[in-house]
């Protein structure tokens, strides 16, 4: 028996656990989250006895006479400064570390009411945050210690939230104090928990398993494989190549294959019996990279064929995917060009690293089944899901928990089809999670890339044509590699005025995890490459960084490199217009290294793909319920919508409530991807707001509206990639931006100055957060974060990622253009990707200038942050 003390009062426990699973299981404390179960994160964070823990690695039995804080144990004065000062901070995004960041906030005004913003980030500096950069919680928190210490008036919320203002999230305060609810939040009477039995290797034969001595374990309920699934095996968004088990007599294809479905009455149950499932492989060799895949004599990783957009294909030497974007005569002009750059660079797999691993759960729902899941596309798993069941689309419901987190990383089903069958087979709830390592070793990730470009100018730094190739290693299965691969090659030629492109690109399968979207999807990459070859065309043309970008920058009425004409919204020229001055100041300054890059990023799936945005107004209890399936993953897209709606009928906000997807109630607005539903889904909002205006306008209430709904859809078409039209346009609109990141004498990055073209701002509070959280996720790529594998299977944990942490940021200084007239989304352009695609580059080029050596390959090696190995 072990008795401890939580929030002042006394609980027992016939069993030893961890602190966690104590709080979280027994107690059902929600503020408490699992991000790793390794001690590495922070979002388990507690106070014991005055001191921040983290309550994963604490178990109860050296826990007794100890006094146990968790946000729930919060005075109500301290609750309420706290959900304020957050929110009014902008310190809150997806929010699955907030409460862990919060409680580091609490003890450290306990024991220093008056904190510096270097104490702050002492005091936070081993928990992780993926998406705000830090900047904006130091500030939640030093804003809450001003408050406490002073006494403050906790002030109201504004009671509006018109476009451009700085609106407070709609979700801030719940996810501030932790009872938000996240898919593992959730429990339901007689759930059950299902546990993967995943592949030892990453290429092996399956030739046996034996599920006999797992079925005789204690609570084992069930044990499937893949002859137990009832409908199609074979998953994935756009090329169903994915099975959601390896049958016996079929090879593995990664370290992320699912063999078997264990499920049973406890999560401790579950993982027993996984250990109990006795598997014999024939382990074989993998495929390591493209150039083995492309080798004669490689073995077919997809030698059975797959179904993508209806149609069957066997894909010829494991190439997966060829993209081509063609225009003008790129030789003439390389050969015709005055100087020329050319190299090969390599960029690494990436891991997304969101802080809440996959949860989903499935609860049976009649003869049909809902899941409750943490994706990015709910109307994706939705039809995913019917097909892998065998059930009719109205026989499934996929609803739409707070989601901690994706860049990307969610697109694709991990634990939703699994939660799905297991729940469907046994009619009773169940619950499957991945541990951190699982969903380390499971998700897709960044693509790996091999990158060779040719790039040529004029003696006046005029660009004349560009050659590249680029070779993708997709992975095990195609998840996105497609579009990603395509988005890699209409970026490539960058957001400059020349049309000479010969650009072609290939995607392989390999046997390493699979790679799929993450944040910049494709343009990270290549602009990791262009970028550092248009600082060294600068250098031999004598001019500046800046210098040759601004005589390039595309400009309203000219053509890009991918021929699609620039709109009178294009600002490019002033984003670099906005960091000139600071450029000018620290080129100057023997004291610091400046580097510069400029990217261009989409906005929208483009390319000839559908395209729509929906969002749906009903009016329900005198309230207006804003309704779309838009993925809010900590981007805001929930506030963006609650904002275009209030803007633009101009009720008070106390008057609209946002809810969340749900594939029973709010329409198909698409995957949150491609920076697209800020413009989309915004423009649907705004659409369907302007038809409740209008009923307003005529006089009429909420009351008397009661029951009426506004139906917003906004399509765009645009042409295929390849299209042969003078001036083809690839997406509906590009957002622009410049960054310069500056080291001092030793090699640390010191400030980072951004200049975006965002269109319109929708909200300030919003913007400045993503811009600081993809500066964080920049220094990662390009300094800090590697994935290295062997064999296929990754040799990283959380803690040996290399994220970015609180005292390692610099500060942020961020630039906003508005200049686009578009009337769509009131002229706002996707923010989410672009700001963490010209780190890299920019990188690159500082330490050039500081050391000359021009480097090929990222993470940069002989740096401050990742130092030389020494010689044994």
């Amino acid at each position: 028996m072990f008795i401890v003390n939580v929030n002042g009062k006394d609980y027992q426990s016939e069993t030893d656990m961890t602190l966690m699973d104590f709080l979280r299981d027994k107690l059902r404390i929600t503020s408490v989250k699992n991000g790793c179960k390794e001690g590495a994160c922070g979002t388990c964070t507690v106070i014991v006895d005055g001191k921040t823990v983290r309550a994963c690695v604490q178990r109860l039995s050296k826990l007794e006479g100890k006094k146990i804080q968790t946000i729930e144990g919060f005075t109500e004065r301290e609750k309420e400064v706290f959900a304020y000062a957050f929110a009014a901070a902008g310190a809150v995004q997806c929010g699955f570390c907030i409460p862990g960041m919060v409680i580091c906030g609490k003890c450290l005004i306990d024991q220093n009411p008056d904190p510096t913003k270097d104490d702050v980030k002492q005091a936070i500096r081993t928990n992780i945050c993926r998406c705000t950069g830090y900047d904006k919680i130091e500030e939640g928190i030093l804003l809450a210690a001003k408050m406490l210490r002073e006494n403050l008036v906790v002030p109201e919320i504004e009671p509006t939230a018109n476009i451009g203002e700085r609106t407070c999230r709609v979700d801030a305060v719940p996810k501030t104090l932790g009872t938000a609810m996240y898919a593992d939040d959730y429990y339901f009477e007689g759930m059950l928990y299902g546990k993967n039995v995943f592949s030892k290797y990453a290429h092996a034969k399956v030739l046996s398993i034996n599920i006999d001595n797992a079925l005789k374990m204690p609570g084992v309920v069930a044990v499937y494989t893949a002859k137990d699934i009832p409908g199609n095996r074979y998953i994935g968004h756009l090329a169903k190549d994915w099975p959601g088990m390896i049958a016996i007599g079929e090879e593995t294809k990664c370290i992320g294959d699912t063999l078997a479905m264990v499920v049973a009455e406890t999560k401790e149950q579950a993982e027993a019996a996984v250990k109990a499932v006795e598997v014999e492989y024939e382990v074989l060799e993998p495929i390591r990279n493209p150039k083995e895949a492309a080798a004669p004599g490689a073995h077919a990783i997809h030698g059975e064929g797959f179904m993508q957009f209806g149609k069957f294909r066997i894909p010829e030497n494991n190439l997966f995917d060829h993209e081509e974007v063609k225009r003008g005569d790129a030789e003439a002009a390389l050969a015709g060009s005055k100087y020329v750059a050319e190299g090969t660079f390599t960029v690494p797999p990436t891991e997304h690293a969101f802080m809440e691993p996959e949860t989903a759960i499935g609860v049976p729902d009649e003869d049909g089944i809902k899941v409750i899941t943490g994706g990015q596309g709910i109307y994706d798993e939705y039809h995913e899901i019917s097909e892998y069941l065998g059930l009719p689309l109205e026989k499934v419901r996929i609803q739409s928990a707070v989601v901690g987190g994706g860049f990307g990383g969610k697109e694709d089903m991990s634990v939703q089809h699994q939660a799905a069958l297991c729940a469907y087979l046994t009619k009773r709830p169940v619950k499957v999670s991945f541990s951190r390592q699982e969903s380390i070793n499971y998700h897709p990730k960044r693509h790996a890339m091999e990158l060779y470009f040719k790039i040529g100018c004029d003696e006046n730094g005029i660009l004349q044509g560009m050659k590249a190739r680029i070779t993708s290693d997709t992975g095990a299965y195609a998840s996105l590699g497609g579009p990603v691969l395509q988005r890699a090659c209409t970026h490539a030629g960058g957001p400059y005025n020349y049309q000479n492109v010969d650009i072609e690109g290939n995607a392989y399968y390999t046997n390493n995890p699979p790679a799929g979207a993450f944040r910049g999807f494709g343009v990270t990459q290549s602009c990791a490459a262009v970028e550092c070859l248009i600082n060294e065309l600068a250098e031999k043309t004598g001019l500046s960084g800046w210098e040759i970008r601004y005589r390039n920058a595309i400009r309203p009425g000219q053509s890009l490199p991918n021929g699609q004409i620039a709109d009178e919204g294009t600002g490019m020229a002033e984003t670099l217009e906005a960091v000139k001055e600071d450029f000018e100041k620290y080129e100057a300054d023997p004291n610091y290294y400046v580097g510069i890059a400029s990217a261009m990023k989409n906005a929208g799936l483009g390319v000839g793909v559908p395209d729509t945005g929906r969002c749906n107004l009903k009016i329900k209890d005198g309230k207006v319920y804003v309704r779309s399936s838009a993925g809010a993953i900590g981007q805001g897209i929930q506030t963006v919508l609650f904002q275009m709606v209030c803007g633009t009928t101009g009720l008070n906000q106390n008057l609209v409530i946002v809810e969340h997807p749900d594939t029973k109630y709010t329409p198909d607005s698409g995957t949150t991807t491609a920076s697209r539903q800020t413009v989309f889904a915004g423009e649907a909002a705004r659409l369907s707001s302007l038809q409740l205006k209008a009923d307003l306008d005529k006089g009429l209430t909420l009351a008397d509206l009661e029951g009426k709904e506004y139906v917003g859809e906004f399509d765009f078409k645009s042409d295929p990639i390849g299209s042969t039209k003078p001036n083809p346009v690839s997406h509906i609109a590009y957002g622009y931006a410049t960054q310069l990141y500056i080291l001092d004498k030793e090699g640390k990055v010191v400030k980072i100055v951004a200049a975006h073209d965002v269109g319109r701002l929708i909200n300030p509070l919003s913007a400045i957060g993503q811009v600081e959280g993809g500066a964080a996720m920049a220094l990662g790529y390009g300094l800090t974060e590697d994935f290295p594998l062997k064999d296929g299977v990754p040799q990283v944990k959380l803690g040996t990622l290399g994220l970015f942490k609180s005292t390692q940021m610099p500060p942020v200084e961020a630039h906003f253009i508005e200049k686009n007239p578009s009337e769509v989304a009131y002229g706002a352009k996707g923010l989410g990707e672009i700001v963490c695609v010209m780190g890299a580059p920019a990188l690159q080029n500082a330490y050039y200038k500081k050391d000359g050596e021009f480097r090929y390959k990222f993470p940069l090696e002989n740096t401050y942050y990742r130092k030389p190995k020494a010689v044994k």
